[in-house]
């Protein structure tokens, strides 16, 4: 049987891949492995009241107890765990993903994601399930009740209680958003009610689009991944700037009052000024991946600040800030996490660090961006069937040393392997554009003409 979780939990299509048997399975498992009283937050996706009726069942099954805080961020459960004192938490969330998508992960309860321990765990507990793969519910049999004869409570105070938690968060640096108008772009998700709401009670003049959340149009044509909508809102509203979160909104990409992308490696570098000034920037280091860009790195050098690299994944990125103590670190992806107010990535939470900073400094962030110059970054994906064998090729290697030579400081070269596809991934930045892209071709072609070579050694 293929291993269920991912890089953040499991996730599938709804009712096929991802069950309401499985979200059953997952709920007796977490009883088991994390304890009985557990709170249960979801996105507006529709199929997720099946799943989290699932979820629910299997709890109770265990002898366990559901907090229920319906439509929540996945960040406000890592928040409210901890709040409420519970053993964990799970989220019903694919993030970014379709509307047809669904997932399930888990926090323990300090409100950090599942350990490679724990994961495995869960993992034995599905293994030694059976009917997994069947779907117990059709569409004309869904059913968004019948918790009844289970043991659930419902916390119709659990997203009061995040938002009192953001306000405080911005509040207590001293500053409001009198005077500011802001748009925010709410993917149709999780995001909906607490961030149009907390930014209201800050003094903010607030425009709400994509707010509707009938769960058949999360991250359709809009959100973090897709900020068309948002860029135009921004222009024709002449508003200061606009927020942009994915369906469960735990990352955020801003836009500036000129319609232009802030993503995460300008909100980490304007952030990190700003907590360096107030030396609140523990051992002036920041975390990032190494997809991080070549200007966020030069520019974080030039404020003699520190960058930590890690491999790609925000679990890679917390695990470096917990070893080394710091406070700030994130992927330009926009999944940010600021360990003095969270212990995940927030999108709310960020966007208000973000805010205090253009207060601090008394500047617009089409100024603020300044602080970096984005290196040109051209990226080719290539499909090869044995991506280790490309890898260890010494052709490859020779010449990807070869081009990191003509580059010099002036540029980089990042060849990864896919952890999801056939791929390999040829990344490659340079002051110039049309360097990185004659650079990014030359190598694609080279992993090409190798992995040809390989499949024909193979026939």
């Amino acid at each position: 049987m293929n291993r269920h979780f991912g890089t953040d939990g499991v996730r599938g299509v709804a009712y096929s891949e991802l069950t309401v048997q499985m979200a059953e399975a997952l709920g007796f498992a977490a009883v088991t492995i994390l304890g009985p009283r557990l709170l249960i937050g979801r996105d507006t996706r529709f199929s997720g009241p099946d799943l989290q009726l699932g979820l629910v069942r299997g709890i109770s099954a265990a002898g366990g107890q559901a907090l229920l805080a319906e439509i929540i961020p996945t960040p406000a459960i890592a928040f409210l765990v901890r709040e409420y004192g519970v053993d964990g938490g799970v989220v019903i969330s694919a993030s970014h993903n379709p509307p047809e998508h669904n997932g399930i992960k888990f926090f323990n309860s300090s409100g950090y994601k599942l350990s490679d321990a724990q994961e495995n765990l869960f993992e034995a507990a599905l293994q030694n399930m059976v009917a997994l793969d069947q779907s117990v519910l059709v569409d004309d049999e869904r059913t968004t009740t019948g918790v009844a004869d289970t043991n659930s409570e419902l916390l119709i105070e659990a997203s009061e209680r995040y938002i009192a938690h953001a306000v405080q968060v911005f509040a207590e640096q001293g500053y409001d958003l009198k005077g500011l108008k802001i748009v925010v772009d709410c993917a149709h998700g999780a995001a909906c009610q607490t961030s149009p709401e907390t930014l209201k009670r800050l003094g903010a003049d607030v425009i709400a689009i994509n707010a509707g959340h009938d769960g058949y149009d999360i991250n359709v044509n809009c959100g973090s991944t897709d900020i068309k909508q948002l860029q135009e809102a921004v222009m024709t509203n002449a508003a200061d700037l606009g927020i942009a979160h994915d369906g469960d909104a735990d990352r955020l990409i801003i836009v500036d009052s000129e319609g232009s992308e802030i993503d995460g490696d300008y909100i980490k570098a304007i952030c990190a000024k700003h907590l360096k000034e107030q030396n609140r920037l523990v051992g002036d280091t920041v975390v990032s991946t190494v997809m991080a860009n070549l200007g966020f790195i030069r520019a974080l050098e030039a404020m003699g600040i520190n960058v930590v690299q890690t491999d790609v994944g925000d679990s890679k990125v917390l695990a470096a800030m917990l070893e080394g103590g710091y406070v700030l670190g994130g992927e330009q992806s926009g999944h940010i996490i600021f360990l003095e107010h969270n212990s995940t990535g927030d999108g709310l939470v960020s966007a208000l660090q973000l805010l205090v900073a253009m207060r601090y400094f008394d500047q617009p962030l089409y100024q603020l961006k300044q602080i970096m110059k984005k290196y040109p970054q051209v990226m080719i994906n290539v499909e090869v069937s044995d991506k280790a064998r490309v890898m260890a090729s010494v052709r490859l290697i020779t010449a990807v040393r070869a081009v990191e030579a003509e580059l010099g400081n002036s540029g980089r070269v990042l060849l990864r392997p896919s952890g999801t596809e056939p791929k390999i991934r040829v990344m490659v930045e340079a002051q110039e554009q049309e360097t990185a892209q004659n650079s990014a071709e030359k190598l694609a072609s080279l992993v090409d003409e190798i992995q040809k070579e390989v499949s024909a050694s193979v026939e």
